[in-house]
């Protein structure tokens, strides 16, 4: 039998790389599967927003929203490129909420922990040129946060591997047991190929899938019950100008948010309803899009229509099951479960959570498996800085790359020091003009940066690079999106870990 692992993690979404990245870091021994690509479900299909949540002061959550406060500033620290303060605007309508309760809101929320980074939030009278419909005059101003929330996986991930975890994607754990003190588990890749793993600890961060995955691979019955509440989103040519988004109050309750998107583009959405399928099947529905589009109509003085969406996304969110009230009011908290039988094997399983408060999860989990793994080290996450994010700003950052490549588009720039920061100049490393950079696939899509996407960051199908790693599925025509999958295809490489260095 080979050695065992320290920490074996089920699940690729934010909080399985979350809390690898977090073992691996206190020097245990850390393996994650995830059954198919990184960040391919939840993690992917959020609001892309790192917040505190404002409409959870109204649940009274208060605990839950310092918390996520408290994250917000140690993660825009972690993560400048792909995580950036934005401004949004709630336009007053009193029939919903009075001003008094807003500003109310707002106090609290500018108090409620500790902010370094962004600004208070204020009141704003709004003229002629507001993009809102004329009868909305008044809105109130916040600072949150901005994250391209697959990519942030994916960087955890990288972290997680240069502290020597073994990253796993497109391998499913099939089948888990408690045998002689640890547990034997048994992997299968989508090739086919099965393999054998013994942990001394095993972690359940399978997110839709975590109870389920009870009744399937550990075949016991689950401590704890999910209710699957499915977020649709929509993409449409840009409703607004400027970087600010709108948060938009609903006659239903719910919020929508209209967010500057890829900068040509509005991200609106979400809308909360449960789910009771397989979470994989979740899809935009055409009735949630026209309530998207309603919602953002009786805002905005630019109309939308289904017509005009050109991407649509749907994700399942893993919420606590504590009660059969609204969907969107079901808490976004989290819950850590762990089953540590005297002189056997831990089990500990994740339930609910949001993105904003993953890191504060990881440590939480990662505290508990170390009352049995006596040479975990202390907790460090908090001055964590992810690969490329070592640099001061944007603007500092697109000046040296100008600097030293000044044959660089500064749309191509741009769109490097937001996705990969410092890392660009791993795949940037040696060229001197756009033709070393390789086949060109579209709208600035380089051979140079594909192959690096693959060999660093498990890159393997077309929607990997498309949707995940980037955006670019919304600028590549049918044809240029079949050419990049023909390459890729071409040029497959096994699943392997990045090198312990990589680029900054």
């Amino acid at each position: 039998m080979t050695e065992p692992v320290d920490v074996l993690v089920i699940g690729g979404g934010v909080n399985g790389v979350g809390i690898a990245l977090d073992a691996a870091g206190r020097g245990l021994s850390v393996t994650l599967c995830e059954m198919n690509d990184l960040a391919s479900a939840t993690s992917s299909a959020s609001s892309k927003l790192i917040h505190g949540g404002l409409r959870y002061l109204e649940q009274f959550e208060f605990r839950l929203v310092r918390e996520a406060l408290t994250e917000r500033e140690i993660l825009l620290q972690a993560a400048p490129h792909i995580i950036w303060p934005m401004r949004f605007r709630l336009p007053h309508r009193p029939h919903l909420r009075p001003a008094w309760m807003i500003r109310l809101g707002l106090w609290l929320y500018d108090h409620l922990a500790r902010r370094n980074r962004l600004p208070a939030s204020r009141t704003l009278r709004l003229g002629e040129h507001s993009p809102l419909q004329p009868h909305l005059q008044l809105a109130f101003e916040y600072a949150d946060a901005w994250v391209d929330d697959a990519r942030l996986v994916v960087l955890c991930a990288m972290a997680a591997a240069q502290h020597g975890a073994s990253i796993l994607p497109r391998t499913r754990c099939a089948k888990a047991e408690r045998k002689n003190g640890l547990w034997r588990v048994e992997l299968e890749h989508t090739s086919g190929q099965r393999r054998i793993l013994h942990a001394r600890t095993l972690v359940n961060a399978a997110g839709p899938w975590a109870s389920r995955l009870f009744g399937s691979v550990l075949s016991s019955p689950p401590p704890a019950t999910l209710r699957l509440v499915k977020g649709s989103h929509m993409v449409v040519p840009r409703l607004h100008e400027g970087n600010e988004a709108y948060i938009l109050q609903n006659e239903d309750g719910r919020i929508v948010f209209v967010l500057p998107y890829e900068r040509d583009y509005s991200l609106i959405g979400t809308t909360d309803v449960d789910h009771d399928g397989e979470p994989a099947d979740a899809t935009a529905s055409d009735k949630e899009i026209d309530y998207l589009c309603a919602v953002a109509n009786a805002h905005f003085r630019r109309q939308t229509a289904p017509t005009d969406v050109i991407y649509r996304y749907a994700g399942v969110r893993p919420l606590m099951a504590n009660g059969d009230g609204r969907a969107q009011k079901a808490s976004r908290d989290y819950k850590l479960l762990l089953d540590a039988p005297e002189d056997d094997a831990p089990l500990l399983s994740v339930f609910g959570g949001k993105i904003t408060t993953f890191r504060a999860l990881a440590e939480d989990a990662v505290n508990q498996l170390a009352e049995h793994l006596p040479q975990a080290t202390a907790p460090w996450t908090q001055r964590l800085v992810l690969p490329g994010g070592d640099f001061s700003s944007h603007d500092s950052l697109a000046a040296e790359l100008t600097t030293e490549y000044p044959w660089l588009a500064d749309a191509l720039i741009h769109r490097y020091v937001r996705s990969y920061g410092t890392l660009c100049r791993t795949f940037l490393q040696g060229c001197a003009d756009t033709a070393d950079l390789g086949e060109h696939f579209g709208a600035g899509l380089y051979q140079r940066e594909l192959d690096y996407l693959m060999r660093q960051e498990w890159a393997h199908g077309a929607d990997d690079v498309l949707w995940r790693r980037s955006k670019l599925g919304l600028r590549l025509t049918p044809e240029q999106q079949a050419r990049l999958a023909a390459y890729m295809e071409q040029h497959e490489t096994r699943d392997t870990s990045p090198p312990a260095k990589v680029g900054g």
